[in-house]
């Protein structure tokens, strides 16, 4: 199974990115927060990447 990740604007956000994660190259990026079988609770750091701890638990 193909599994791609990549940092891309918050739908309606300023500016802040957020991890995007798809399944399959035909599928369209979604947030991370929409595969909990993925996803891992972002760290509490004040101007922390959305995401970063899921795209450290894979890399």
């Amino acid at each position: 199974m193909l599994k791609q990740m990549c940092w891309l604007p918050r739908l309606g956000g300023k500016g802040e990115k957020i991890l995007h994660l798809r399944t399959d190259a035909r599928q369209g990026w979604r947030p991370y927060t929409a595969f909990p079988q993925f996803a891992v609770p972002d760290y509490r750091e004040p101007g922390g990447s959305k995401g970063w701890a899921t795209y450290v638990r894979f890399v």
